[in-house]
């Protein structure tokens, strides 16, 4: 969950605006529309690579309670990533959870509290710590559980004069469309599009991330942007109009991943 589109999709996207029809995308928007709210969790974690097998350990321990979280109704997903593409500064691993609101979010974060958990040794050893609380209007996925899946997240942010709709007009338009045929062929189980609830970031910031299904789903999602991006008419005004690039930045992880 904090969880990555690459900027291809993106640029093309914003690209097509200015090439579909006013009737087209009238057609598009009215397919899809946003969801209740959806709250998740994340914790980012910079750790030492000596203690990463205790790391492993700890999210077993961690599973049991969000196991019976989510068996109860109390959150929909929880899952953990190990991040594949490392940086001088960034985090190796993140662990997540997502509910439905932000009582049910928090009352699982306080049985970590309550738990002992934020202070088990292996957490203490984090050089980085970082925490978000993210909100979902424009999301889907497969019930059940995966290992050695692979998320993708594409972090961007709209300029400071984009319409305030541009979000929603992005997703309901051309986001959720592609997505929702990646996730019925089965190449993605999961996608979610995402703003900060606690802004720790600016509030122009949002989140695309999919779990593709396999490396191979990696490749299909891929290809789909290219086959998408060559049967559509583009526009290089529509893209500069909307989003600033300049901060974008992309995550590839390896995750376990279960969902409701």
């Amino acid at each position: 969950m904090n969880r990555l589109l690459g900027g291809s999709l993106v640029g093309l996207v914003l690209l097509a605006l200015s090439a579909v029809s006013t009737v087209t995308a009238v057609a598009q928007m009215s397919e899809v529309k946003e969801k209740p709210p959806m709250y998740s969790y994340v914790g980012n974690w910079t750790i030492p690579r000596a203690q990463w097998a205790d790391m492993d350990k700890e999210y077993a321990s961690e599973a049991k309670l969000l196991e019976k979280a989510m068996a109860s109704g109390t959150i929909v997903g929880y899952g953990t990533d190990v991040n594949l593409v490392h940086t001088p500064d960034g985090e190796t691993h993140d662990d997540w959870y997502s509910a439905m609101s932000m009582a049910a979010l928090l009352n699982v974060l306080d049985g970590f509290y309550k738990s002992g958990t934020p202070t088990v040794p292996v957490l203490s050893s984090a050089t980085k710590h970082s925490d978000q609380v993210l909100v979902s209007r424009y999301y889907n996925w497969h019930a059940g559980s995966w290992k050695d899946v692979y998320t993708r997240v594409g972090d961007y942010k709209l300029k400071p004069d984009a319409p305030p709709n541009a979000l929603d007009t992005l997703c309901k338009s051309l986001f959720v469309p592609l997505l929702e045929k990646l996730l019925a062929d089965g190449a993605i189980h999961e996608y979610e599009i995402d703003t900060e609830a606690i802004h720790t970031d600016s509030p122009n910031s949002f989140m695309i991330s999919i779990v593709a299904a396999n490396a191979e789903g990696l490749d299909k999602f891929n290809a789909a942007v290219r086959e998408w991006g060559k049967s559509n008419p583009l526009a290089i005004s529509a893209e500069e109009s909307m989003v600033d690039f300049s901060p974008h930045r992309d995550l590839l992880l390896r995750s376990a991943a279960n969902y409701k």
